[in-house]
């Protein structure tokens, strides 16, 4: 079994090889796989405007196999999908503040998704997000998303509400949500996939460090 690792600004240097990784999958299963070809990239990587020091990749790193399985977490008061390409998701204002991030880009392997079966590895990265959340006071997330999303996250107790009218983009219907991140969506989540336990693996910022140290190690890793 896999754990769900952090990597940010403190410590990318030392994920180099699977931050790679995360970025060749994401280009294999949303340009691909899922046809968003104006994504593509000669390069094979899917990266975005969005992949800079204030992002946070949740990745699930699997022993002998690398990255099966990621997201992406960003401040909402730092440009983000939503502030910057979909703001009509929001017409009353999109949301913004200390304690709300933006979640984009999950991705799972097609060697860990079974049609009709829930997908414990997207379990495993919905659980360590909230983890992360609860973790860093963040009570909210923001999402750019396809209209389906609104009831599977309510089924896992995320308690999604619709910030504005949806649209139509790249032949899909999408929405935007706002939702929850509290210890009760941790506890239903965890048993919609029969998760026991933290599944977060933490290297990145011991409990004693504060943001001094932060800053030290990002700037160490950015040489």
């Amino acid at each position: 079994m896999f754990q769900i690792h952090i990597v940010d600004r403190s410590n990318q240097c030392d994920y180099q090889v699977h931050l790679e990784q995360h970025f060749r999958l994401r280009h294999k299963i949303y340009v691909d796989e899922r046809g968003w070809h104006d994504l593509a990239r000669p390069d094979g990587r899917e990266v975005d405007e969005f992949d800079t020091e204030d992002a946070t990749y949740l990745l699930a790193i699997a022993p002998g196999e690398g990255v099966v399985a990621g997201s992406r977490l960003l401040p909402s008061l730092k440009p983000h999908l939503m502030s910057e390409v979909f703001p009509q998701l929001a017409p009353s204002g999109v949301p913004k503040a200390d304690d709300i991030y933006e979640w984009t880009r999950i991705f799972v392997v097609s060697a860990l998704r079974e049609p009709g079966y829930p997908c414990v590895a997207a379990g495993a990265v919905y659980c360590g997000i909230i983890e992360y959340c609860l973790r860093y006071r963040i009570s909210h997330l923001s999402i750019v998303c396809e209209t389906y999303w609104f009831d599977r996250l309510a089924r896992l107790g995320w308690n999604p509400r619709s910030l504005g009218p949806s649209l139509v983009h790249r032949e899909e219907t999408i929405i935007g949500l706002i939702v929850d991140m509290s210890p009760a969506a941790l506890e239903t989540t965890r048993r919609a996939y029969a998760i026991d336990g933290s599944v977060l693996w933490w290297k990145s910022i011991s409990e004693s460090e504060g943001e001094e140290a932060v800053q030290l190690r990002a700037e160490t890793c950015n040489g």
